[in-house]
């Protein structure tokens, strides 16, 4: 009778046990799941953001296609010569998008053209001139444009920041999924802690990237005024990235507490087992 008594309890015990077990598994795995889907709108985000060439927007009037200054301000844009204050200007005139790697202009058709026909047509074309890595990390100067007036150290690793950034943030959360893969293949969410973590250094990236670009462009509105008629506005790139850094740092806390209160539960439930 005393051995039935104690094999009733030990059975209940061990169903008790595994109950509790398989309720703390989907509870882990469905934070897990989450996680990995945050992380993966994160990554489409961030490089959708990088990609695309609307991290700011200027809005100016239509300008007329047969002007002369309008040929010489598009044939200064596309040179390979061009400097801070010569695209910048385009930018101005010419209803320009500004991303990370390239700049854009939308001009009239004919203007790029060597014919001297004027029309009454504003059909207009977007050109796109790509910044090289010379100019990536050039410097800027205190008066942009002007050579003789002294670097802006300031200015100058807030663009290198801006850019930079994003490319380490998107790398990071790369390598967070490499290790969040080998940690379901070993059926262990320890290793995940390791995921949360750099998902955290990339967000922090993330939001470094898009603070470098806010105040890269203030300071540069504050040596360059924006023409009468013209206004700036960041755009839907710019957006995405900012959009992106939550997203990481809620990946983050659901990697590291699914990670870290699996692993403390666990130990708790191997020590009632030896008990």
């Amino acid at each position: 009778m005393g051995g039935d008594r104690l094999e009733n309890k030990t059975s209940v015990s061990v169903a008790s046990w595994s109950s509790l077990n398989a309720r703390m598994d989907n509870r882990f795995a469905t934070a897990f799941v989450i996680a990995c889907v945050l992380s993966l709108i994160s990554t489409i985000y961030m490089a959708a953001s990088i990609g695309t060439d609307f991290w700011y927007e200027y809005r100016s009037p239509v300008q007329e296609n047969s002007s002369d200054l309008n040929k010489n301000m598009w044939s200064n844009f596309i040179s390979d010569e061009a400097d801070e204050k010569t695209y910048n200007d385009a930018l101005f005139r010419y209803n320009g998008t500004l991303g990370l790697w390239r700049r854009c202009i939308t001009i009239p058709q004919n203007i790029y053209r060597n014919n001297q026909e004027r029309t009454e047509s504003f059909d207009v074309v977007t050109k796109c001139m790509s910044f090289t890595l010379n100019e990536q990390f050039m410097a800027k100067f205190v008066d942009p444009g002007n050579h003789d007036t002294g670097i802006d150290l300031l200015r100058t690793y807030l663009w290198r920041c801006q850019f930079l950034l994003p490319f380490v943030s998107l790398g990071l959360m790369c390598f967070g999924a490499l290790i969040g893969l080998c940690a379901c293949i070993c059926r262990s969410l320890y290793p995940t802690i390791a995921t949360g973590i750099l998902h955290l250094l990339a967000g922090l990236c993330t939001l470094g990237s898009v603070s470098c670009y806010v105040a890269g462009i203030e300071l540069l509105h504050q040596k360059l005024k924006l023409p009468e008629n013209v206004s700036g506005e960041f755009g839907w790139s710019f957006c995405l990235a900012c959009v992106s850094a939550p997203l990481q740092f809620m990946a983050s806390a659901l990697f590291i507490w699914a990670a870290h209160t699996n692993r403390k539960e666990y130990t708790l439930m191997k020590a009632y087992r030896v008990a």
